[in-house]
């Protein structure tokens, strides 16, 4: 049993952690800070380096520690981070982990830094209640923010060969709104981009009909891909939307009608479609207004839900706990490491409030990661009887 004064101090953690500036690819430190945080509490560490440039390589690491006969549960995050973006913009160094009027400031400290450090601060707790009951992991990639290549899907892989697959698993992305604990995530939309080249024949502006003006062509797929209503949302999905993030021609010339012009979209989609589906569609709207042309979809993830049930009423009963809020159940937002998971075992995301993440002067309330280790404590008292 690990005595209260050698338990993890959330808040140090996660200074600890900003401190290593572990922009996507790159470590920087970040898995060796959590990975000594947590071998000094018994857990078994592998570290999983792959993939190579110009996404990789990336630094992964698997956790785990087993005790008597009962429930595997995981907590999954990552520890890399986007870039601080303008340095002039912040108040302090945005790797220097400083703690100002109650506040975390540093990239990562919402987005997850400080979820990652509630988890270890909570998990030293519930193993210093007693011989643990099952088996606890922890899933940390350096590749959310990223491609997500090199990073959860292959540690999935790596678990299900090594026979270690979770029964349930709480992703700690900075879900909370207003609030720690008015809301959880238990599923997301889905999410596809599509690269659309239309070829046509270069000419003189003056003599349209000896060319074959390929914006023309873009512009009316652009148009009927964007005039339809994918549909009207459902009982826990918003509506999906298809938006057009790019259009581009580079003609420099007045007088020149371009031999090619191109377009990206991007759709966030609901559980009523599915990327293969809006992919044929796509492909098939481009094709009738131009038939010399070239589209390229990847889909980052696929629209699920984790029906409401056992594991999320586990989470709110653990928040309602700690702060005496039952957290909204939601599907909002982007995208996240969870639609990866989803296909081994139950899925849901809690952490900290998400308002500066990604911004300036992102912040995390000490408050809140103590708060939070708390839930998180209780999420586990629940979890592994």
């Amino acid at each position: 049993m690990h005595p209260p004064d050698s338990w993890p101090d959330p808040v140090a953690l996660t200074q600890a952690l900003i401190r290593c500036p572990s922009v996507t690819p790159l470590d920087e430190g970040a898995l060796d800070v959590l990975q000594g945080a947590l071998a000094a509490l018994g857990f078994t560490c592998t570290r999983l380096k792959l993939g190579h440039p110009p996404d990789g390589p990336v630094d992964n690491l698997i956790a785990t520690i087993a005790g008597e006969a009962g429930p595997h549960f995981a907590f999954a995050g990552h520890s890399d981070v986007v870039p601080a973006g303008d340095l002039g913009g912040w108040s302090e160094d945005p790797f220097a982990g400083v703690v100002k009027d109650g506040f975390i400031v540093g990239r990562g400290a919402a987005d997850m830094k400080g979820a990652i450090a509630a988890m270890v601060a909570a998990s030293a707790r519930h193993l210093a209640r007693g011989p643990l009951k099952g088996r606890l992991t922890f899933i940390i990639t350096g590749d959310e923010e990223g491609p997500a290549t090199f990073g959860t899907a292959p540690l999935l892989d790596w678990l299900e060969a090594q026979g270690l697959v979770p029964d349930l698993c709480l992703v700690g992305e900075p879900t909370s709104q207003q609030r720690l604990g008015d809301m959880m995530k238990i599923g997301r939309r889905g999410s596809l981009n599509a690269w659309i080249t239309v070829n046509g024949a270069q000419g003189h502006v003056g003599y349209p009909h000896q060319a074959d003006n390929p914006i023309t062509r873009l512009v009316a797929i652009l148009a009927e891909l964007k005039a339809r209503v994918l549909d009207e949302g459902n009982a826990w999905f918003q509506a999906s939307n298809l938006e057009i993030t790019d259009v581009s021609v580079g003609n420099p010339a007045t007088n020149l009608i371009p031999a090619q012009a191109r377009a990206r979209i991007n759709i966030r989609f609901n559980n009523e479609h599915s990327g293969a589906a809006l992919s044929d569609w796509i492909r098939s709207v481009v094709s009738a207004h131009a038939p010399a042309n070239q589209v390229d979809i990847r889909i980052s993830g696929e629209a699920f839900l984790t029906e409401p049930g056992a594991l999320s009423s586990l989470v709110s009963a653990a928040i309602s706990d700690v702060t005496g809020h039952t957290p909204e159940l939601s599907t909002t937002g982007g995208t996240s490491d969870a639609r990866f998971i989803r296909r081994l075992c139950p899925v849901v995301e809690f952490g900290l409030p998400g308002q500066s993440m990604h911004k300036v002067d992102e912040t995390a309330a000490v408050a809140d990661v103590m708060g939070l280790a708390a839930i998180y404590e209780a999420v586990l008292a629940r979890a592994l009887v």
